[in-house]
């Protein structure tokens, strides 16, 4: 339950011919790890002498390539088919995604399915390629018109034919931006190089600049442009454009209207193309994906003349298929040795094997790190543990409600097509009814509104741990799950530490702990009562000082301050505390603010909607942000507290070898 799945590394010895024929049998049931032998092959001179470094099929190249292909084909198709994506369809597709078709497919591999995919593939970019090209010349051909549209609109008080601006045999035409400031001294040096030249500013869209234009003899065009660089002249490229400004510009619309026309006939067109090849290429791209994953593992494996060598893990429970598959596939033809695990497991992977109503919180426990072999995996705690902390820190009904209602969503929508989605919607359901239920006890339910706005206090409240009222008792239950959480950590600590032969650790580190506690239970029961008195006060002296002792051995002098570290870690429960109030709190601050404006303001209409709205956002708001501060809160117990006590990183997460089938199943022979 709290141990990760036993694994075994297999060794598979077969002849070349049937080499292939395992690889796809294993990609399919997707069960083992392979494991790259080639650095063993290079470094160990036993191997090197008994193995090649067998290297990727030849068809793999082809295989990239025609992935490729089949994935910008698959690009151009899904656009056309999805044209513009508005606001209101990308909540659709949020609510409500559609769920890809599975179709089921021949079993082509190889040759076979290069050929096949090749044809096809060319034969849909027959069909696409004129008209992408004709999209791409239109696209090219607006770029240069809304060019001219912005030059005919900065040239806009030029009233004569542009085209007369172009450089002629005698005469040099420059148009440019200068600053106000710049402008007299600009004609002042302009007029020292020569009389030859016209010269007219104009107002500019810039209040601190001018636009001019200069037309002057070619004898002196490298000499005025040696002037410009002197000088912050924005120099304005005319082109190949005639007309007048507003001539070119209602032209230009014209144009561009013609070419918006003649783009929606062309993407109709490349729609209908999408219509009967989309999903066709989106199957060739995924069995492409397929083969290229198998052909690339060859890569990995060792090989002589005749036979082929792999290395996988397995894990346990599947140890029997995996043999039962190489058998079948080799024809019997073939060796499987199975080692077990040595004394070193840091390189085992690792594959948590948790109940399928904890599996979502495996995602939570990742995100912190991987879980080493042959530890302690938390997630069913963190699947206990967490959605209470994180309803805990809420403690508002109605908020709960919404958390409810939003993971059905998740789940019901995204959840359908994204795994992660789906158990993050699980994640947040169980959340937020446990929201609910602490919400209803401790008086939470958009904050104090039943009472404020209608004298009303909910039957489900718990006296002693009403929130408005005996926020104490909450900080008690808080730190009481505190004390027992972090116990149960510093438990599973000294387990892990046992098990990897760390005992020095464990008690330095984990089972001082429980003496220590004791110690503070006897002194604390020999206060309170008199039955007890000296003798429970003597035995929890002498507890507390053989903690300090310990506390020496094992860590040396300054290991007496992680007591502070442990008093630090209890009293961070009581944050538990401190966000169920800010929640209430806010809540409630709402409730006050929406009230005081109904009652305040003249206007009788005005001040109701006002106040709705005041209501409305405000609640929004809180909610937003105290579901992130209970969700950062609750994580923080576990990363920081919690896991800090017994958590073994681990290097590497199990990846196993197998066919990534999202819209494909193979067809039953």
């Amino acid at each position: 339950m709290f141990r990760t799945a036993r694994m075994r590394k297999i060794k598979v010895v077969t002849l070349n011919k049937y080499s292939h024929s395992i690889v796809n049998s294993l990609h399919e049931e997707g069960i083992v790890q392979i494991n790259d032998i080639s650095e063993s092959i290079q470094q160990d001179p036993k191997w090197g002498e008994l193995l090649n470094h067998s290297k990727v099929t030849h068809l793999t190249s082809k295989l990239s390539s025609l992935l490729m292909k089949a994935s910008g084909l698959s690009e151009v198709l899904t656009d056309a088919l999805l044209g513009e994506v508005g606001i209101k369809d990308m909540i659709k597709s949020f609510i409500s995604p559609e769920i890809p078709k599975i179709t089921e497919v021949e079993d082509v591999i190889g040759e076979e399915l290069v050929s096949k995919a090749e044809s096809f593939l060319n034969e849909v970019e027959s069909h696409t390629k004129v008209i992408e090209e004709k999209l791409t010349a239109l696209e090219n051909r607006k770029s240069e018109i809304n060019s001219n549209i912005v030059l005919a609109n900065k040239l806009k008080d030029f009233d004569f034919d542009l085209s007369l601006l172009n450089e002629t045999k005698y005469t040099f035409t420059v148009v440019g931006r200068i600053d106000k400031q710049s402008l007299d001294n600009f004609k002042n040096e302009s007029s020292k190089l020569t009389d030859k030249l016209y010269r007219k500013s104009f107002n500019d869209e810039d209040e601190l600049k001018k636009l001019i234009l200069i037309i002057i003899s070619s004898e002196f065009k490298d000499e005025f442009n040696s002037l410009t660089r002197n000088f912050d002249f924005e120099r304005i490229e005319i082109g190949n454009v005639s007309g007048k400004p507003d001539e070119i510009i209602s032209s230009a619309n014209l144009e561009l209207e013609s070419l918006e026309n003649d783009k929606s006939q062309l993407n109709l067109k490349l729609k209908e193309i999408a219509e009967k090849y989309d999903d066709d290429v989106a199957i060739v791209k995924e069995q492409l994906e397929i083969e290229k994953d198998k052909n690339e593992i060859f890569s990995s494996f060792g090989e002589t003349n005749k036979t082929t060598l792999l290395e996988a893990w397995v894990p346990v429970k599947k140890m029997d298929t995996v043999k039962s598959l190489v058998d079948s596939s080799t024809e019997g033809y073939s060796v499987v040795e199975v080692e077990d695990v040595g004394e070193d497991d840091s390189e085992v992977p690792v594959l948590q094997d948790n109940p399928k109503i904890a599996k979502p919180y495996e995602f939570l426990v990742g995100m912190y790190s991987n879980v080493r072999y042959n530890a302690i995996d938390p997630t069913l705690l963190v699947f206990i543990m967490f959605p209470f902390f994180f309803g805990y820190c809420l403690t508002d009904a109605f908020y709960g409600i919404m958390l409810v209602i939003l993971g059905v969503i998740l789940i019901r929508g995204m959840g359908k097509i994204n795994e992660t989605m789906g158990n993050f919607g699980k994640i947040i359901i169980a959340c937020g009814l446990w929201t609910i239920v602490l919400g209803f006890a401790t008086n939470g339910f958009l904050g104090d509104f039943s009472f404020r706005f209608f004298a009303y206090n909910l039957p489900t409240v718990v006296p002693a741990f009403d929130a408005f009222k005996h926020p104490e008792n909450i900080l008690i239950v808080a730190i009481g799950f505190g004390i027992i959480y972090e116990n149960i950590g510093f438990l599973l600590g000294a387990i892990n530490n046992f098990r990897y032969g760390e005992k020095k650790e464990a008690l330095g580190s984990q089972l001082i702990w429980f003496v220590f506690e004791l110690g503070i239970l006897f002194l604390v029961v020999g206060f309170l009562l008199p039955s007890i008195g000296i003798i429970g006060q003597c035995i929890g002296g002498v507890l507390i000082v053989l903690t300090f002792a310990i506390l020496i051995y094992a860590n040396g002098f300054y290991g007496v301050m992680d007591v502070f570290s442990w008093l630090g870690n209890i009293l961070s429960y009581a944050r538990l505390l401190a966000l169920c109030l800010a929640t209430g709190g806010i809540a409630m601050t709402v409730n006050i603010i929406a009230g005081m404006v109904d009652t305040m303001l003249p206007v009788p209409y005005l001040s109701l909607i006002l106040a709705i709205f005041i209501f409305i956002a405000g609640h929004i708001v809180n909610f937003l942000f105290q579901v992130l501060g209970a969700f950062i809160n609750s994580l923080r117990l576990h990363y920081v507290e919690f896991f800090s006590q017994f958590f073994i990183d681990g290097k590497n997460k199990f990846s196993p070898f197998v066919a990534k089938r999202i819209i494909t199943k193979l067809k039953n022979n």
